[in-house]
């Protein structure tokens, strides 16, 4: 049995004894040190290696938000848990904000408690394992990736998830690797992704553009919007009609300016090809093309392909199955629909995401420990690896044209179209 080993960071001696006491027939726990503030607890931290710390938000010297900020940055291996009498929104953001894995209100249960400790322990072993390329604390070091990569989820299908991905993977690139992530919304007639991060719309994409020196970095950045999580986001309009101010060629110098700041550019796409998306397509390092196991989906995916191999950005294709279900069309069989591999599968959670998007909170960070956030965090720690070529190679069979004429055929019977309606040569 694994044991996860627990610091209590509380000024109440009291307190601290009452964690004790609820914790005390948990096995697979153990308190190995108590701080009686930040301060001691950020030396504890240090000196006994813990999995958790159990951090209460109000202490003398240096406060709970201080010291999990602190442990966050030097610590990155260690879960803060932040305890409080407080259960206000606002506090929860404080601390998620300042790297907190997960939040208390007291008073609270031993299940409760126990729960929360496993989930924020597993959570940072798991952690470990996606952002060290299966490696575990203490193994040598992955060599350097390479920094500034923009990260574009396309489909021309609405309702394959790509904003609801977009923002929990921009926020699990920045938890995960604690370096600079912005979010890019270039949906700029309805996009969504301020609504989904609860953010005001502090600087859109419409607005810097009428800057004349918008490539500027400085100028750049003053746009931009930041989130609790860690990132920043430079959001769609809110008049929908003032996506026609923008060209392709801004957004493409847009995203190749943020890519000198940021290591990370993630950047969500509107349900049709436009010149901003193709845009987008051309300052992209790498196209998440988004599928769902539903007939319309498939075909979208097929011609979204097909797309990408005319502009020869085929080297940059990821094909990745959203909302994932085991009764309907498998993976392989989708693989062989439109011959061309998966690189990732993210399962179907309707529960967690719902909840997630009417509360504007990513679900990755408020149900870390969820298989849909899992999978989130894999797929961002395979973009940190640079696994470009570990999986999801493209073209299964190199095929002729003969052959593509014939499998468009076949595609053209499957969704009951002709082929002239699913040809894009």
């Amino acid at each position: 049995m694994e044991t996860t080993r627990v610091l209590i960071a509380d000024d109440i001696a009291g307190t601290r004894e009452d964690i004790k006491r609820l914790l005390y027939f948990e096995e697979d726990i153990k308190v190995v040190g108590e701080a009686a503030d930040g301060e001691e607890a950020l030396r504890l931290t240090e000196t006994l290696q813990p999995d958790v710390v159990l951090m209460d938000i109000n202490m003398p010297r240096m406060d709970g938000i201080q010291a999990t900020e602190l442990i966050s940055m030097q610590f990155p291996e260690v879960a803060v848990v932040i305890i409080s009498i407080q259960g206000e929104q606002e506090y929860l953001r404080k601390a998620m904000a300042a790297g907190a894995r997960d939040y208390l209100v007291k008073p609270f249960n031993s299940s409760e408690l126990a729960e929360t400790i496993r989930r924020a322990g597993a959570f940072h072993k798991k952690r470990q394992v996606h952002f060290s390329g299966g490696q575990v604390a203490g193994a040598p070091p992955q060599p350097a990736r390479i920094p500034g990569k923009v990260v574009t989820l396309f489909s021309t299908k609405g309702g394959v998830g790509r904003t609801t991905l977009a923002c929990n993977l921009a926020v699990a690139l920045a938890q995960g690797t604690g370096q600079k992530v912005v979010l890019v919304d270039l949906d700029l007639a309805g996009g969504d992704a301020a609504v989904l991060l609860n953010m005001p719309t502090k600087g859109t994409v419409t607005e810097v553009i009428q800057e004349p020196d918008y490539t500027d970095p400085s100028l750049l950045e003053s746009y931009l919007a930041p989130h609790f999580s860690g990132i920043n986001a430079l959001l769609s309009p809110a008049d929908p009609e003032q996506a026609e101010t923008v060209t392709g060629a801004q957004v493409t110098a847009i995203l190749q300016t943020l890519k000198k700041s940021y290591d990370y550019v993630v950047v969500d796409t509107c349900a049709y090809l436009n010149e901003v998306v193709v845009g987008t397509l051309e300052a992209a390092d790498q196209v998440l093309v988004l599928v769902t196991q539903d007939l319309p989906a498939l075909k979208h995916a097929r011609l979204n392909i097909d797309i990408l191999e005319r502009l020869n950005f085929h080297n940059k294709i990821k094909l990745v199955l959203n909302k994932t279900r085991p009764d309907v069309l498998k993976p392989s069989e989708l693989e062989k629909s439109l011959n061309f591999s998966l690189w990732h599968a993210v399962p179907d959670e309707e529960k967690i995401v719902l909840p997630s998007i009417n509360r504007g909170m990513p679900f990755v960070l408020a149900e870390a420990g969820s298989a849909i956030s899992q999978s989130i965090f894999e797929l961002a720690g395979m973009l940190s690896r640079g696994e470009e070529e570990a999986a999801g190679k493209g073209r299964i069979v190199p095929e002729s044209r003969a052959d593509y004429r014939e499998r468009k055929s076949l595609l053209g019977k499957f969704f009951k179209t002709s082929a002239k309606a699913v040809s894009l040569r």
